[in-house]
């Protein structure tokens, strides 16, 4: 898994972590029970302090993405969300708004948006079936 930090995006690198990470086990860059690098040596490799990936992995947990193990380190989840339905259609629905209003500034119409979004979709899906044959 390779990961990336782009310093002047403005968003926290702890963020971009996230992000990246949830983006790698969505697409099936990154299986169940598969190892996140060390965080010493990841730090290291991004010139990043530790305490950044620690935070990254520590609301990955709190997500629900990954698990600690005590000594053995941090690895990725089943698919099982902690959240009930309600409260992950609230947390989708942010995201959803935030891309629908990204959407309208760029003047992107409603067919072209919801065209994206499905090839996105199927996107992910190949990806997935790809990664478990």
């Amino acid at each position: 898994m390779l990961l990336q930090i782009d310093f002047k995006s403005g968003k926290p690198v702890y963020l971009q972590l996230v992000d990246q990470i949830r983006y790698a086990a969505a697409s099936g860059g990154l299986r169940t029970g598969e190892p996140l690098p060390s965080i010493r040596p990841l730090a290291e490799e991004l010139r990043v302090n530790r305490n950044t990936i620690a935070k990254a992995y520590a609301e990955l947990e709190s997500q629900g993405v990954i698990e600690t193990i005590p000594g053995k380190g941090c690895f990725l989840k089943e698919n099982h969300s902690p959240f009930t339905k309600s409260i992950r259609q609230k947390l989708l629905l942010k995201e959803v708004d935030t891309a629908v209003v990204t959407a309208h500034h760029l003047q992107v119409g409603r067919d072209e948006l919801l065209a994206l979004v499905k090839e996105r979709l199927d996107y992910f899906e190949r990806k997935s079936k790809e990664k478990a044959d």
